[in-house]
């Protein structure tokens, strides 16, 4: 098998996935958050007030990841840009609004959400291994959907391709979107993200904690953590009484 076609392989097989495989790189890091507070000294951070202000950081770099994700999948039509996972659809291609700075934005922001966690763990190493393992990984999902946009749109591909950035952005192209934005689009596609980020950064603070042997959680992260997952199941409940229906 070619090398072209063996990456699209490995790639369409990754997209499938794409949602399950980096939790391993969740477990991972939450394991060595645990590990490092029972040995406290190997924190980079030692100030408590610092390591507060770390913590918003990490949440920040988060919500930046699923504010981009937010803001490409309000702006996108149906059937493109969406969570699928047996195969490859878009009906349309996008090339204005986020898609005219670059061409993977979903991906952009996915970067940041799960980058926010592994800054958590205050390991250098790790970082640079999930930088290396998450561009890896998903370059070949990449690959494997230009694969499928270039046979399907062809030359206006190429052409839009040719001018837009994979992964980094630029915004000397920008165009505006051509479509408005739609809140309920975005309340019942990205409901999951954004109750799990505060889930996963309150796994974080909470199961430290306990194996410190203390009940101390941190309370911000207490009350986002449970109303993002009181938010998660109205969103769910307007979405199966239709009221979220595009």
């Amino acid at each position: 098998m070619a090398l072209q076609e063996e990456l699209e392989q490995q790639g369409v097989w990754l997209f499938r996935y794409r949602g399950t495989l980096p939790i391993i790189i969740l477990l991972i890091g939450l394991a060595l958050y645990f590990y490092t507070s029972l040995h406290p000294e190997l924190f980079l951070i030692q100030d408590t007030q610092i390591k507060n202000y770390y913590l918003i950081f990490c949440i920040a770099i988060s919500l930046l990841g699923q504010y981009i994700r937010a803001y490409t999948v309000g702006y996108t039509p149906p059937n493109t840009s969406g969570r699928n996972v047996a195969r490859q659809v878009a009906d349309t291609l996008n090339t204005t609004g986020i898609y005219s700075t670059v061409r993977h934005p979903l991906y952009v922001g996915n970067f940041f959400m799960w980058w926010g966690p592994a800054l958590m763990t205050e390991n250098i190493w790790f970082n640079v291994a999930f930088i290396l393992f998450y561009w890896v990984y998903y370059e070949r999902i990449m690959f494997a959907e230009e694969q499928f946009l270039r046979r399907k749109f062809g030359e206006v591909y190429v052409k839009w391709s040719e001018h837009t950035p994979a992964f980094i952005p630029s915004f000397k192209n920008f165009v505006k979107p051509n479509r408005e934005f739609s809140w309920k689009k975005v309340l019942k596609k990205e409901k999951n993200g954004f109750a799990a980020i505060f889930i996963i950064f309150f796994l974080f603070d909470a199961g430290a904690n306990l194996l410190q042997g203390s009940y101390e959680f941190n309370i911000y992260l207490t009350v986002a953590c449970i109303a993002s997952i009181v938010l998660y199941i109205i969103l769910k409940l307007l979405k199966k009484s239709k009221l979220l229906a595009e």
